[in-house]
């Protein structure tokens, strides 16, 4: 184990504790209410926090004065033309920040999500860097100097090895091309790492782990032990987190904040997606809400996340593959809403716990069974 490693676990051990930001992601839609309505059912519901992956300006203009804060992210089509041209960088701050900041509570900008998918070979990795510059130096000519600006990851494709977490590196050659120079301007600008993690997708590429340790089970075996540190983790969720922070701290920059920008579990499938269900989606939800609200951590940062965005309100029928955040596979749906803003399942954004009580593998062993009839 490295010396900086051991320095953060020790470190872990007497940080002070402190509630993540939970956040939403909205994809606007026209079969869904208009975006002020919206708006409003997150501020009963008591959402802080807000991911706009296509922020279009009346969406933006729905949260004037709400207190909610908000996470913008600029389309990977844009990338090359903010990169060669600083004016192009100003032009969408113009239209999409510009007119609504401060009225609006815009805190965050992504530049580009899942850009590279793990290959810096072809230009794409300096394409983004130059976009992350001028975008941040865009905000400092305009005067603007606390909205974070980074570039968003999917877990799958920065990570060489996640287990042990205390073992974990970002892939090549990703890492020597395009991360260390960008963790280096994180931590010149105090901004945070931005990355997709998705459990359910582990989960389904690994059938040896317990549904419950995905799903923040308290039950006996599901946790898994770091053999090198002696940590014993209870959920994926944090085994995840902590093989980032790893490979972060490997990389010489342990300190800088980890924003998960997409977490969730589905809860329809196709018809061999039998995880893919309501009851599942509300144990992991609540359980993420309940667990990040503790306050507790992970094992390797007591402060855990900065901040975590729920995927999705709505279902937008966006598909993914089961080994990485790509829209290749159709058939899920991750929203927590109906269209008609009623809830699917009870999900306490203050910090409640909401479940039926029954451990997760008697749940899969029931539906099983039930699947099994009707296929019959």
């Amino acid at each position: 184990m490295s010396p900086s490693l051991s320095l953060l676990l020790i470190l872990s051990a007497v940080a002070t504790a402190s509630a993540t930001t939970i956040g939403v992601t909205y994809i606007p839609s026209s079969t869904q209410p208009p975006p002020e309505q919206v708006a409003a059912t997150f501020r009963s519901l008591k959402i802080t926090a807000v991911r706009l992956p296509v922020p279009e300006p009346s969406v933006i203009r729905a949260f004037f004065y709400t207190n909610i804060s908000l996470f913008l992210s600029i389309p990977n089509n844009l990338l090359h033309s903010i990169s060669t041209n600083r004016s192009a960088a100003s032009l969408w701050l113009y239209t999409h920040v510009v007119p609504f900041y401060p009225r609006a509570l815009i805190t965050a900008i992504s530049v580009g999500t899942n850009v590279l998918d793990g290959d810096a070979s072809s230009g794409d990795g300096d394409i983004l860097l130059g976009a992350v510059r001028n975008v941040h130096q865009s905000l400092i000519d305009l005067g603007i100097r606390k909205i974070t600006v980074s570039t968003t990851f999917s877990y799958v494709s920065i990570m060489m090895t996640s287990f042990p977490p205390s073992s974990a590196e970002f892939e090549e050659p990703i890492n020597n091309h395009t991360l260390k120079p960008l963790l280096q301007f994180l931590s010149e600008t105090n901004s945070s790492f931005f990355v997709n993690l998705y459990p359910y997708f582990v989960y389904k590429l690994r059938p040896e782990i317990p549904i419950g340790f995905a799903l923040f089970q308290q039950q006996p075996y599901n946790f898994r032990d770091d053999a090198i540190t002696g940590v014993r983790y209870r959920n994926l969720f944090d085994l995840m987190v902590d093989a980032v922070i790893a490979a972060l701290t490997i990389s010489g920059h342990e300190n800088i904040p980890v924003v998960v920008t997409e977490t969730g579990w589905p809860s329809y499938g196709s018809s061999n997606e039998l995880e893919a269900h309501p009851i599942y989606a509300e144990m992991y939800l609540n359980g993420l809400v309940c667990h990040l609200r503790s306050g507790r951590g992970t094992p390797l940062r007591k402060e855990g996340v900065a901040e975590a965005y729920i995927y999705e309100v709505f279902d937008t029928n966006t598909s993914f593959t089961n080994q990485a955040v790509m829209r290749v596979e159709t058939g899920q749906r991750w929203g927590f809403l109906h269209p008609n803003m009623s809830m699917k399942f009870k999900i306490d954004f203050s910090g409640g716990f909401s479940t039926n009580g029954m451990p997760a593998e008697v749940v899969l062993g029931l539906l099983t069974l039930v699947f099994g009839m009707l296929m019959f």
